[in-house]
């Protein structure tokens, strides 16, 4: 680990993003506290852990459109969670072995576990930094060393749904994005507020476990965006979004379960 770039305090008796979100996936790198968490969300959104496997699908598709259709070769990905299997670098490298990902966390464990399973230094780097910090995670030396900004960045946006509004979380994003080279893209995956009782659900188990997260009305969330252009189909449901494929056939949003109707995801390009 480097020196320079310390871990932040691990309190196991805190429930954490990213360890909860593992216990979800059927992972093994959590504690009682995580796993209580993933009980109330289990409770009140019986499928949850279905909706967080569709959403990693969905995250996998985004990474490949991006390296695939767009020619992104480097990757910042933020809120990047426990990298224990399906990891960015590894969807990305399947099909670009040079292509450059940075994984940005503050929870300790994942920063831990992503420095000893993937941190190179050479193609691919785990550096501290925290999403509301968005000039301090750009201003970061191994960011700066790992990335060319005058290049297009495939910038990945975890947990925006977790910044509530007195942080501006547009605000966030127009920081990230300001230095960022045009052809650059934005890739985000939140929760939708379309009235659906499972969205509500999802947010409140997210409140009253973690202390945040919010399902947002789809135009509110748009804005997330900055106005810039959105590749096709736009902002979807995770189920029905296949990037850079508009014409492949998918469910009608009616026919959707409500646990696949409690996430949406987007990417959009700098001009």
């Amino acid at each position: 680990m480097n020196d320079a770039d310390p871990l932040p305090d691990l309190d196991p008796l805190v429930p954490s993003t990213a360890r909860v979100y593992d216990a979800l996936l059927g992972g093994r790198d959590h504690f009682k506290p995580d796993r209580e968490a993933a009980d109330v969300f289990l409770s009140m959104v019986p499928h949850a852990r279905e909706a967080a496997l569709v959403n990693r699908d969905a995250f996998l598709r985004g990474v490949q459109y991006m390296v695939r259709e767009a020619g992104i070769d480097q990757i910042l990905d933020i809120g990047c969670g426990l990298l224990t299997k399906q990891r960015t670098h590894e969807v990305a490298q399947e099909i670009d072995p040079e292509v450059r990902v940075v994984y940005v966390d503050k929870d300790p464990m994942a920063l831990t576990h992503g420095r000893a399973l993937i941190d190179t230094g050479q193609t691919t780097t785990v550096v501290t930094g925290d999403l509301r910090d968005p000039s301090g995670i750009l201003a970061h030396p191994q960011v700066r060393a790992g990335l060319d900004f005058e290049r297009p960045i495939g910038l990945i946006v975890w947990m925006l749904m977790q910044v509530a509004e007195a942080e501006d979380p547009d605000g966030i994003v127009a920081t990230l994005m300001a230095p960022l080279a045009s052809g650059s893209h934005l890739f985000i995956v939140t929760w939708p507020d379309t009235g659906d009782p499972a969205q509500r659900a999802l947010s409140q188990a997210c409140l009253e476990t973690l202390g945040n997260g919010w399902a947002r009305p789809v135009d509110r969330v748009l804005k997330h965006f900055q106005g810039m252009p959105m590749v096709e189909p736009g902002l979807e449901f995770v189920p029905r979004w296949y990037p850079g494929d508009p014409g492949r056939e998918v469910p009608s949003a009616e026919d959707l379960k409500p646990f696949e109707r409690t996430q949406i995801a987007g990417i959009a390009v700098k001009p």
